[in-house]
């Protein structure tokens, strides 16, 4: 009987210690992965530049808060990029009334980046489902740029934002149509990575995040969920001349916690072949 006590008291430190650090993980400092990537079309004589992709906010819960925030904000200045683009997902859960308030918690943190060439988002789910107004008002107010299935030029970049198609909300065609009127390098940035099987293929950068990279990734297993194709869990991935980037995402959702896929940020160098 004690050996079977004992047992379940060392079961129960384990997974005490297990929760802890994966709670530990999802608030840890995002890592710093770059890459870069020559495009196609980038417009004779210009420099490249550097452009910083965040995600995946998921402000609200205890896995994010306006202070870890404000510190990724100070880690992210300190990248000096010339161009922070967002992939969505800045609020927790489906509470409308909840997001309201995350929505609020954005402001001042996001309002804190210094970047040359602006900050430009795109809607995720989470943002339809709890901060529809709130979060492009937030946005508005921490001068960020909000692109819903439109497009706009920062630098020798051309960006067209695909709204969420995870929530049933993108629009590839409206999207590609106000791109193709603008000068400069193309690329796509939306929240849900398969977006990239609608692109088209003379688009040769997407950026997306959504899915954490698993988010919980078991040894021997393998992430325990992803609401994408498995091919566009994480990182890079070619298709013919085309790459997605997929970032894990600075927050968390459902629960506080991450395993084997910590939160990162992507640095990525842009410019001629």
């Amino acid at each position: 009987m004690r050996l079977r006590y004992r047992l379940l008291l060392m079961l129960a430190l384990i997974g005490v210690a297990l929760f802890a650090w994966m709670h530990h993980e999802a608030r840890a400092d995002p890592i710093v992965r770059r890459a870069a990537i020559h495009l196609r079309d980038w417009p004779a004589g210009q420099k490249p530049i550097s452009v910083l992709l965040l995600s995946d906010i998921h402000m609200g819960g205890t896995a994010m808060d306006p202070p870890r925030l404000t510190r990724i904000v100070a880690q992210a200045n300190a990248l000096k990029p010339d161009l922070v683009l967002m992939a969505g997902d800045f609020v927790l859960g489906n509470d409308p009334v909840a997001g309201e308030r995350y929505a609020t918690d954005l402001i001042n943190p996001l309002s804190g980046l210094r970047v040359p060439l602006g900050v430009v988002a795109v809607p995720g789910n989470h943002d339809y489902w709890a901060g529809l107004t709130s979060v492009p008002r937030a946005l508005w107010r921490a001068n960020v740029t909000m692109l819903v299935n439109s497009a706009t030029v920062r630098g020798p970049l051309a960006i067209g934002g695909v709204a969420d198609v995870y929530s049933h909300h993108g629009d590839v065609p409206t999207t590609i149509s106000a791109l193709d009127r603008l000068p400069g390098a193309k690329i796509v940035l939306t929240h849900a990575p398969d977006v990239t099987t609608k692109v088209p293929e003379e688009i040769n950068l997407v950026l997306a995040a959504h899915t954490h990279c698993g988010q919980i990734v078991l040894p021997w297993y393998g992430a325990a969920s992803s609401p994408a194709r498995q091919r566009y869990r994480c990182g890079i991935v070619r298709d013919g001349n085309r790459l997605t980037v997929v970032t894990a995402g600075l927050g968390t959702s459902i629960l506080p916690l991450r395993l084997g896929a910590p939160p990162d940020m992507w640095l990525l160098t842009l410019g001629p072949r």
